[in-house]
């Protein structure tokens, strides 16, 4: 059987420079960069000059068969508002993209703002990142509220990652309250595999919230392919809150580093531990509807040399 699959959370850049924590992120070559202190291979070591760009991106969505994908960020890969931008101009029906504030210092919501009106339609708050050794921004602080009810005036999705277990849980609770028709995206699928994920996951009994599994295959790399484990977790997640709620992610490219784009997908559509219709709400439907995506492309099977 063959379903319409959309990547609820990639990531697209066209050079890492940034700092967090104090610590430098840069771009190297042979897919490599400097992360926080030290050498890692951040993208596959054929991707030379560490360009993530949305023809590559493409390239491997066709391959894959992975009609559309929802671009995402992260402070690791630094602020790409400027060619999210032209991605979503060039590539309306393939990307939807999410603008990105920089919330760590205050002003962030006039930036907000300004991305509403550039015509982003998702905002991205990596929301881990705000909890540090020396500072802790709480999600429900006045500056934050306040770009939360216009994302929720203007219609504007909030995609966001916590901090491990329960620790921004009842801030979000909080938020969903205060802006019950605010749309919310709860990404990395609640840090599945850290204690009380559960807690993320529950989130979602909202009417308005979401969760995509970005980083599930990186998440369980240690038990690697076919990830078995990922499926439970899967299956526990509906279980809590339904499967009308989940929606996969890739988390591209970090993860295909360790594994094909295909991969990241198909030990959910090989699994016989979800019957049928699971796999199509997970792996494509959800997404659909959430984000609104129309006009899907029917994409090919392309034969390997090797069959």
């Amino acid at each position: 059987m063959f379903y319409p699959i959309i990547d609820a959370h990639a990531h697209l850049w066209l050079h890492q420079d940034t700092e967090v924590e104090g610590k430098k992120i840069k771009t190297l070559t042979n897919g490599r960069s400097l992360f926080m202190g030290e050498v890692r291979q951040m993208l596959p070591p054929f991707m030379l000059d560490g360009e993530n760009t949305a023809e590559l991106f493409l390239s491997n969505m066709d391959y894959a068969r992975v009609s559309a994908a929802v671009i995402t960020q992260e402070y690791i890969d630094g602020m790409q508002n400027g060619y999210l931008q032209e991605v979503q101009q060039s590539y309306p029906e393939r990307f939807f993209c999410c603008g990105m504030v920089e919330a760590r210092r205050p002003g962030y919501y006039a930036e907000a703002e300004k991305l509403i009106n550039q015509g982003f339609r998702a905002i991205k708050l990596p929301a881990q990142r705000l909890i540090t050794q020396e500072n802790r921004i709480w999600l429900t602080c006045d500056e934050m509220m306040k770009m939360f009810r216009l994302m929720e005036k203007r219609h504007i999705i909030l995609s966001i990652d916590l901090a491990d277990g329960a620790q921004q849980v009842a801030e979000m609770e909080e938020i969903i309250s205060e802006c019950p028709s605010l749309r919310i995206a709860i990404g990395h699928f609640g840090m599945v595999t850290r204690r009380h994920w559960q807690e993320q996951i529950k989130l979602a009994r909202h009417k308005h919230v979401m969760i995509e599994s970005g980083g599930i295959t990186w998440l369980f790399n240690d038990e690697f392919y076919p990830f078995t484990g990922a499926v439970w977790a899967v299956r526990e997640a509906a279980e809590l809150v339904g499967m009308d709620k989940l929606m996969w992610g890739s988390d591209y490219p970090r993860t295909i580093v360790a594994i094909t784009y295909r991969m990241s997908y198909d030990f959910i559509v090989k699994s016989a531990l979800l019957p049928e219709e699971s796999k199509a709400l997970f792996l494509g439907k959800n997404a659909e509807v959430f984000y609104g995506f129309k006009n899907l492309p029917e994409l090919p099977y392309i034969k390997n040399m090797s069959e």
